[in-house]
């Protein structure tokens, strides 16, 4: 079985990352007690934090060289940021060297403003040169699965993003891209090459 992964992994952001509407359950500003891992807490003290999972599925993508997006149509996008910015994630589990780093360090690439997924995974491509179909989505609404149509595969995310939904993700992008093994003239096996489809 392949441990191949995508070229770039994006998320979004509502009942994707965090269990609440941003833009509807959290009244700026934000802020964080002290250096509380994890989690911020809006102007009534409601807390903004990932699910329990999340920030290990950060570092492994990150570990591996994958390209990370926050893909959200919140209409609070400056909130939205702000909470990217002041939340810490704690240091990947076993390596107590390691500094406790803010969420928004985990993302190379953020689309966060109202509109279609399709202009943000658009702007995402013009800038980046990835191919669509090296891109996995997680989103929790399926309205969003539009982004399919552009060669992404798309991941419905049921209770938040966890290790069984990420792992689902990406055995459904390498189902629909499959590698094979190109053996040279002597028969002996080489690199793995992307099947065409």
């Amino acid at each position: 079985m392949t441990t191949r992964l995508p070229k770039l992994v994006a998320f979004d952001l509502d009942y994707t990352l965090w269990d609440l509407w941003i833009d509807t359950h959290v009244i700026g500003p934000l802020h964080r007690n002290k250096n509380t891992l994890n989690e911020v807490r809006d102007r009534h003290n409601h807390v903004v934090a990932f699910y329990r999972q999340v920030p290990d599925i950060l570092h492994r993508l990150r570990d591996a060289g994958v390209t990370i997006a926050a893909v959200s149509r919140t209409s609070a996008p400056n909130l939205a940021r702000q909470a990217l910015s002041l939340l810490l994630v704690p240091p990947k589990r076993g390596d107590s060297d390691q500094k406790v780093q803010k969420a928004e360090s985990f993302f190379d690439e953020m689309e966060i403003y109202p509109g279609s997924k399709l202009k943000h995974f658009k702007r995402i491509h013009d800038r980046t040169g990835i191919p669509y179909d090296e891109m996995l989505f997680f989103d929790d609404e399926h309205r969003n699965s539009e982004v399919e149509q552009l060669g992404i595969t798309f991941c419905l995310v049921r209770n938040g993003t966890d290790a069984q939904t990420f792992e689902r993700g990406l055995a459904e992008w390498r189902r629909r891209h499959p590698v094979k093994v190109v053996e040279d003239a002597e028969g002996k096996a080489g690199d793995e090459e992307e099947e065409e489809q």
